[in-house]
């Protein structure tokens, strides 16, 4: 029996969308009993030009609804990127984790010969097969996000170990 598409994806993103989400709530609750102001912790960087840890969730929401929809043949939900607290980061994964319940593995029958074409007819275009953009393209960027997400929370104090970040299996 081989791995479908739909199986290799949405069960994964659901899997550390709900992971982060908890990450999040810890991190919330950690704000809290030190005092800071919750943009201590989201507007937090491991690096000065890295993206702080509001955007790498905002990052990690995207990949998880952008390639679940290229490979299901559907629509890319349009989020704003306009989230400044740990609610309404909540609220995100929330939205991109009820679309990627509306999705089924039929959906998903050819994906893996469907051509993924990203920012069409620029210089910055990129030509993939559907197993080219999951596992080579979507699923490395949508770990790095989510990984880099824990790793602020982790760097700033965050108890939080690797149980936390794999969620529930």
């Amino acid at each position: 029996m081989s791995l479908s598409f739909y199986s290799a994806s949405v069960p994964v993103f659901k899997q550390f969308l709900t992971s982060l989400k908890d990450l999040l709530a810890k991190a919330e609750k950690f704000s809290q009993h030190k005092e800071l102001d919750d943009a201590v912790l989201l507007q937090s960087r491991l690096y000065p030009d890295m993206f702080p840890l509001v955007r790498q969730v905002q990052i990690a929401a995207d990949f998880a609804k952008s390639v679940s929809a290229r490979l299901a043949g559907v629509d890319v939900p349009a989020y704003e990127d306009n989230e400044q607290t740990f609610a309404q980061l909540q609220q995100r994964l929330d939205k991109t984790l009820a679309f990627l319940d509306t999705l089924t593995a039929e959906q998903f029958a050819n994906a893996a010969d469907k051509e993924i074409v990203l920012r069409p007819g620029t210089a910055k275009e990129k030509r993939f097969t559907g197993t080219q953009y999951l596992a080579q393209y979507g699923l490395p960027q949508f770990y790095f996000h989510v990984t880099t997400s824990y790793a602020l929370l982790r760097h700033n104090g965050v108890e939080i170990g690797k149980k936390d970040y794999m969620g529930q299996i």
